[in-house]
C-alpha cells in the first residue's frame, strides 16, 4: 500500500507542464495479512523518493505585491527584467485560493467564483485577449521611421478625420493643432497616425508589430495560452475572404478593430521597445538561451520613440499619473484606451456617455505599458485593467504600473503607500475575499429563506429628507487622462 495516501499530480499551470519533473515517486510497503486483512509482518518498504526542484524567475516579494497594488479592479500586471527577458512578476486579479481546489471546493464558493463578473477563474495575463488601444502608438511610430517618415514632419489634428464614407474622431474633440512624431504620442493624437498609416501602408505596420512581441507565440511552460492578433491584408483575406480596407489600416493604427493583445505580450512589447531586442519571456531561473536579435530599427529611431514616451509620463502627455517618486528614477510608457463598444454618431452629437454611467461589461478598458529608468532601462511593465475605464485615478493602470515598478527600486516606501490605500479599498485582497464570501453566503441564505432580509429602514431610525432641501452634490470626478 501507499505510505502517502491521497498523492496529488499538478492540473494546470506551472504544476502540469513540470509534473514529472516536479513529482517524486511514492514510497511503499509489501506486508503479509491474514485472510481477514489483519497485518502479520512488514516484508518489504521502500522510502518516498522526493522530486526534483525548480527555481523560477519570479519575484515572489514583487509578485505579491503587484497583485494587492491591483486593487478592486479586474485586470493584470506583468513586469520583465530588460538585462534577459525574464518575467519577475505576473499577476492577474481578483485570484483564488488553490487550496480550495485541492481539497475539494464547495458549491457555494464554486458558485461565488463562477459567476463573478470580475472572472476570478480567469489568467488574465495569458488568457485574457484585449484591442491594445493607444499602447501601440510608439510601435506603429518606430514602423513610420523606419519606412522613411520623419519625426518633426507635422499633421494637423483638427478632430477629425474622413476616411471613405466615415468620420473618424481624435479623442480631443477640437483637435490638438500641428502635431509632429513625439507630440502625437505624448498627447496621443488620434488623427497624426490615421494620416501617417495611410501613408505607409499596414503591412509595414504589421511586421514591426510581430517584431515587437505582439501575436507572438512563446514558447512557455502553460498549457493555455491565447496569443492575439496582427491584422494585415493576407490575414483577412485568409480569414474572412475580404479585401483590407483603408479603414482597417486606420483602426488597426490606434491598437482597436481586428488588432488583438494579452498581457504579456504588451510587457514584451515594453522591453522590446527599451532595449531595440527581441527578448523572449522566460519563467526558469538561469535557463540558457540564445542572445537575442535586434527589432531591426536603428538606435537613432529607438532614441526618439524612448525619448516621446518620456513625454508621455514625465512631459504634459497623457501619462501624468504614472509618475515615479523615486528620486533621479524616470519612467516612459504610454498609455491606452480600449473601446468595447461602438459609439454611434446619435451619441457624439448628444455626447458620449461617461464610463461611470454604463454597465460594468460596456466601460472601456485601461492600459499601460513603458519602462524605467527611462535613460537606461532595466525593467518593463505592462497593466490592463478591464473595464476600467480611467475612473478611479489610484486604481488606473498607469499609476498600477509606476507603482509596481517603485517596488524595485524602494520596496519599503511603495508598500507603505500599499499599506495605506488598501485601508480604503476594504483591507487585502485575502480580507476582502473573505468579505465577499461572508456576504455571498448571507445572500444565498436569504434567498432560500433560511433568515430574514435585513430590516428597511423607517421613519423611527431614518429621518425623512426635507422636500425642499437641494440634493448632495455628486463626488468629485477622479477621472485619469489616460488616452
Amino acid at each position: 500500500m501507499l505510505i502517502t495516501p491521497g498523492f496529488k499530480v499538478g492540473k494546470d499551470g506551472l504544476e502540469k507542464a513540470f509534473d514529472q519533473h516536479l513529482t517524486g515517486k511514492p514510497g511503499a510497503k509489501r506486508v503479509e495479512v491474514t485472510a481477514r486483512g489483519k497485518i502479520v509482518r512488514e516484508l518489504t518498504t521502500r522510502p518516498d523518493t522526493p522530486g526534483n526542484p525548480i527555481k523560477l524567475t519570479i519575484d515572489a516579494g514583487l509578485q505579491e505585491y503587484a497583485g494587492r497594488r491591483l486593487a478592486t479592479q479586474s485586470g493584470s500586471v506583468v513586469v520583465i527584467d530588460c538585462a534577459n527577458g525574464d518575467v519577475l512578476a505576473m499577476a492577474s486579479m481578483p485570484s483564488f485560493d488553490p487550496n480550495s481546489f485541492s481539497d475539494g471546493i464547495s458549491q457555494l464558493e464554486w458558485a461565488m467564483l463562477s459567476q463573478d463578473d470580475h472572472v476570478p477563474l480567469r489568467n488574465k495575463t495569458l488568457q485574457g485577449l484585449y484591442p491594445p488601444g493607444s499602447t501601440v502608438k510608439p510601435m506603429v511610430a518606430l514602423a513610420l521611421l523606419e519606412a522613411g517618415v520623419g519625426p518633426q514632419e507635422t499633421i494637423g489634428c483638427s478632430g477629425a478625420i474622413r476616411v471613405g464614407n466615415t468620420l473618424f474622431h481624435c479623442h480631443k474633440r477640437r483637435g490638438h493643432g500641428a502635431v509632429n512624431m513625439r507630440t502625437a504620442i505624448a498627447q496621443s493624437c488620434d488623427i497624426y497616425f490615421y494620416q501617417m498609416a495611410q501613408r505607409v501602408g499596414m503591412d509595414r505596420i504589421a511586421e514591426m508589430a510581430r517584431r515587437c512581441g505582439m501575436g507572438q507565440r512563446f514558447d512557455l511552460p502553460f498549457p493555455s495560452q491565447s496569443y492575439g492578433t496582427v491584422p494585415d491584408p493576407a490575414w483577412k483575406e485568409k480569414k474572412y475572404n475580404q479585401k483590407w480596407q483603408v479603414y482597417d489600416t486606420v483602426n488597426a493604427t490606434i491598437g482597436q478593430g481586428y488588432m488583438l493583445i494579452n498581457p504579456l505580450q504588451m510587457a514584451v512589447m515594453a522591453a522590446r521597445l527599451a532595449t531595440g531586442k527581441q527578448l523572449m519571456p522566460n519563467f526558469l531561473h538561469g535557463a540558457k538561451r540564445p542572445a537575442p536579435a535586434s527589432v531591426g530599427a536603428s538606435d537613432e529611431h529607438l532614441a526618439v520613440i524612448r525619448d516621446a514616451m518620456s513625454a508621455v509620463v514625465n512631459g504634459g502627455g497623457t501619462g501624468g499619473a504614472a509618475r515615479m517618486a523615486i528620486p533621479d528614477v524616470l519612467i516612459a510608457g504610454k498609455t491606452g484606451t480600449a473601446q468595447v463598444r461602438r459609439i454611434t454618431m446619435a451619441e457624439r452629437r448628444g455626447g458620449v456617455r461617461r464610463d461611470a454611467s454604463l454597465a460594468f461589461k460596456l466601460r472601456d478598458h485601461a492600459l499601460f505599458q513603458g519602462f524605467a529608468p527611462f535613460d537606461n532601462p532595466r525593467y518593463a511593465v505592462a497593466c490592463i485593467i478591464e473595464h476600467g475605464g480611467h475612473m478611479i485615478r489610484n486604481e488606473d493602470a498607469p499609476m498600477i504600473a509606476s507603482d509596481t515598478l517603485s517596488y524595485l527600486f524602494d520596496p519599503k516606501k511603495a508598500t507603505e503607500k500599499l499599506e495605506t490605500l488598501e485601508k480604503g479599498w476594504g483591507g487585502t485582497p485575502t480580507e476582502r475575499q473573505a468579505g465577499q464570501m461572508a456576504a455571498f453566503r448571507l445572500a444565498r441564505a436569504i434567498e432560500k429563506g433560511e433568515v430574514p432580509p435585513p430590516a428597511a429602514a423607517n421613519g423611527s431610525d431614518a429621518a425623512e429628507p426635507d422636500n425642499g432641501a437641494a440634493a448632495p452634490a455628486p463626488p468629485a470626478s477622479n477621472e485619469s487622462d489616460a488616452l
